[in-house]
């Protein structure tokens, strides 16, 4: 009876530890203007936010953020959502973030995570990768990848967010 107790406990805890939602870990990055910033305290005044890891190399990344770019103003109106970009592009590319930020005119808060210490404590693996994460700062949505028309379904999620 003894041991039917403690597994009983050990699956509820075990249960209880999968409900938890993620959160976001607390790496020190910088911003292209060069201020410090907490990954753990990024927010967006109670409301989603997507966060969007890319490299200036990325075709892909690129097609996905200008995509975005597009569409990002009516998202905003209707959602309050903001769009964080994070760049993993290492220290000596560094200086091709901010161009191509600018030369594509979008108008995102850019990260730099030159050592990829930000994604690595995501456990990202590949880009472009994006995360939504809902106003109480739970991680609520991933997505590995990029094909035409992607944007939609996270517009979609940021909706069901709101709601």
């Amino acid at each position: 009876m003894k041991s039917i107790k403690v597994l009983f406990v050990v699956a509820f805890l075990a249960i209880v530890g999968i409900a938890q939602a993620q959160t976001l870990p607390a790496v020190t990055l910088k911003d292209i203007n060069g201020k410090t910033v907490q990954t753990d305290k990024l927010s967006n005044d109670g409301k989603p936010f997507i966060i969007s890891f890319f490299a200036t190399w990325c075709k892909p990344c690129n097609r996905e953020l200008s995509a975005i770019s597009e569409v990002y103003a009516d998202w905003q109106d209707e959602t309050g959502v903001k769009l964080i970009a994070v760049s993993i592009d290492q220290a000596q590319n560094i200086n091709k973030v901010k161009p191509l930020v600018d030369s594509n005119g979008w108008e995102y808060d850019v990260l730099l995570d030159p050592n990829s210490d930000f994604k690595r404590a995501l456990g990202i693996q590949m880009i472009p990768y994006v995360i939504i994460v809902d106003g109480n700062g739970n991680i609520v949505y991933k997505h590995n990848g990029y094909t035409d028309g992607a944007e939609k379904e996270l517009i979609e999620k940021v909706r069901e967010l709101i709601k």
